[in-house]
């Protein structure tokens, strides 16, 4: 069996972010049952990432089917760098509109939540962003009708949410659990000594 991702990059998104995905459906394809495939793709080639990495993604969006993938990764990134002027563009958005109608999984990091939000996907769901004091994010993120639950993850049928670089790898755990199951998930965390967070840090606040 074969499951495909598609990891999509938005210029200014953070490497962390993507590379928790890369990382846990690479090691999964080498020990499960199911081979993940994976595919980076962006608007432009060269992708510029937050703090100054070129990345090539191996696609363009124009390029793809977005029927063809079984779930969808959005890395967030940095206002400065530029990142919503892509994230929030009509293309980004038409592919989450397309996962979203399929009921196929769609794994948000951080601020990239806002993509799902301006996409039209959000209203009446549960889900998180980046917060921070003055709540711009969490505004930004009500504003489209979504309701916000301050922390870290936030799970609401098959969209998945998360609020920072430090939590990409247990949202990537959570997506392969989906995509597999909460044994082999489980499995691969002890694999790649990533430790289990102590209960009560799935239910801390971030301000």
């Amino acid at each position: 069996m074969q499951k495909l991702v598609l990891i999509l990059l938005s210029n200014g998104f953070e490497v962390m972010e993507a590379g928790c995905f890369t990382e846990v459906f690479g090691w999964a394809s080498i020990y499960g049952d199911v081979r993940f495939d994976q595919l980076s793709v962006g608007l432009r080639s060269p992708v510029r990432s937050t703090f100054g990495f070129d990345v090539i993604p191996e696609a363009l969006l124009g390029d793809i089917q977005a029927e063809d993938f079984d779930a969808l990764v959005i890395p967030g990134g940095f206002g400065d760098a530029g990142f919503y002027e892509e994230a929030l563009s009509e293309p980004f958005l038409e592919i989450i509109r397309n996962f979203d109608k399929r009921q196929a999984p769609i794994a948000a990091v951080c601020v990239s939540g806002l993509s799902l939000g301006a996409a039209g996907v959000l209203s009446g769901k549960r889900a998180t962003v980046y917060h921070q004091i003055g709540g711009t994010r969490k505004a930004e993120l009500e504003g489209y009708g979504a309701i916000f639950v301050d922390e870290p993850l936030v799970i609401d049928g098959h969209l998945m949410t998360s609020t920072g670089p430090g939590t990409g790898i247990e949202l990537a755990l959570k997506l392969l659990e989906r995509l597999s199951s909460p044994a082999f998930a489980q499995e691969l965390r002890l694999r790649m000594r990533v430790p289990t967070p102590d209960p009560a840090w799935f239910h801390g606040a971030q301000v």
